[in-house]
């Protein structure tokens, strides 16, 4: 029986990577009583997951500072549900309930998922997920990896992966010759990021890099063997024992859109204090556009001093925000997916991992609620965070509604919620 606990922060912060870590710390250094609550077992997020014990990295920097200022630190938790003052989440062997004066969203994204033929096969994934299962222990040495889709973050996994013994025939990015010739002069406004770029070249030297390029299929039985890509409009096959794909990347609003905060082309609108339009919330990083460990870390220090009431300090780093946030529109620009990718899925494609709805049955459908009530796309364990992506960019399909719990969650859990707390009334899947 998982223990069941009541806690109250003056902020809570949700999530524990660059912003939510920053936003905490700014909030301590204020005098407040801050708590942070991550699903992770370490704080870092996916960008520091597995660097915080480098005592030279910035996330050891402000780790040990969050540590310092004694917040509490909730790891292994996961918020399944919030509403007015409290936040409902759940961990190993504790349900927590927690309340709080103001919260802090700091939800980070997801990679973007397209289906095409054979994605499902075992040992294709994501290229951040097999990213964190390195880190985790999983052995890559000497194994053959593709790296494919698009986005800055397909580097930095090709390196990493490198780094720790694997080969990488070939990165393949959809993003065209042009779009990142633009994106080249962009980064001339951002010394830090010209000096990260020509640190992964070095990382990533010998390694062919193919623009105009993306898997057309993943090739096996019970695992993949082949990738077949389109490069530059010829198909290509090329051997592997991975293939780690993704497209750019998804914000997780979903906690954001339960409380009621305002949407804008599917981010959480703020104010220039990373106020979202519900009061004493605020929002930072990823879900309020996609913009780097930069433009998070600065976002969730201007929040983090605002909660704590200081906004001269906050006021101060508005320059450098818009300077970053210049670099998140490119960001955009350079990795919006591009229409091609829509003809991949064949007819029997699977689109809904979770209820193996395929490329098809959804074809016949209007709707996201429509394809919901008639084949269950998005009622399984994800909750639509896979396949809602997909099928918004395949159909232009937009998911009407956000119901709790956001996550699989513990009947135990559900019942030791206090009935008489003022709260979003539990209902099933999304």
């Amino acid at each position: 029986m998982a223990r069941e606990m009541r806690k109250h922060f003056d902020v809570l912060t949700i999530g524990g990577g660059p912003a939510g870590l920053a936003a905490s710390v700014r909030a301590a250094e204020c005098g407040l009583r801050v708590g942070i609550v991550d699903d992770n077992l370490t704080l870092g997020g996916q960008i520091w997951r597995g660097d915080v014990e480098d005592c030279t990295s910035e996330a050891a920097a402000w780790v040990e500072r969050l540590s310092a200022l004694e917040i509490e630190m909730l790891c292994g938790t996961r918020v399944f549900d919030v509403a007015k003052n409290l936040v409902w989440a759940e961990g190993t062997d504790a349900t927590y309930e927690l309340g709080f004066t103001k919260l802090v969203l700091a939800t980070g994204a997801r990679e973007r998922f397209l289906p095409f033929p054979g994605w499902t096969l075992p040992n294709v994934m994501g290229a951040g997920g097999l990213q964190a299962l390195v880190k985790s222990g999983l052995p890559i040495a000497g194994k053959r990896v593709v790296v494919a889709g698009s986005g800055p973050l397909l580097l930095a996994v090709a390196a990493y992966l490198r780094k720790h013994g694997a080969g990488i025939p070939i990165i393949c990015e959809q993003a065209s010759w042009s779009r990142l010739a633009q994106f080249g002069f962009a980064l001339l406004q951002q010394p830090q990021k010209i000096a990260q770029g020509l640190s992964l070249k070095r990382e990533l030297a010998g390694i062919p890099f193919a623009a105009n390029s993306w898997p057309i299929s993943a090739v096996g039985q019970d695992v993949i063997k082949q990738v077949i890509i389109s490069r530059n409009g010829r198909s290509e096959t090329i051997a592997c024992d991975y293939l780690a794909c993704g497209f750019h990347l998804v914000p997780n609003v979903e906690l954001a859109a339960l409380i009621g905060c305002r949407l804008r082309n599917g981010y959480v609108e703020t104010d220039e204090f990373q106020q979202t339009s519900v009061p004493e919330v605020y929002c930072v990083g990823e879900p309020t556009g996609i913009g780097g460990l930069e433009l998070s870390r600065v976002e969730g220090e201007i929040a983090g001093f605002t909660a704590g009431g200081n906004r001269d300090a906050a006021g101060k780093l508005f320059a450098t925000r818009r300077r970053l946030q210049k670099f998140a529109g490119a960001l955009d620009r350079t990795f919006r997916i591009r229409p091609e990718l829509r003809s991949l899925p064949l007819a029997q494609t699977i689109v809904c991992r979770c209820e193996d709805v395929t490329y098809a049955r959804l074809r016949q459908q209007r709707s996201w609620r429509a394809a919901k009530l008639q084949t269950r796309c998005g009622m399984g364990p994800c909750q639509g965070r896979v396949c809602g992506p997909a099928t918004q960019f395949l159909f232009g399909w937009i998911s009407d509604s956000v119901r709790p719990p956001v996550f699989p969650t513990r009947f135990s859990t559900l019942a030791a919620m206090s009935p008489d707390a003022e709260h979003s009334q539990v209902t099933g899947g999304n």
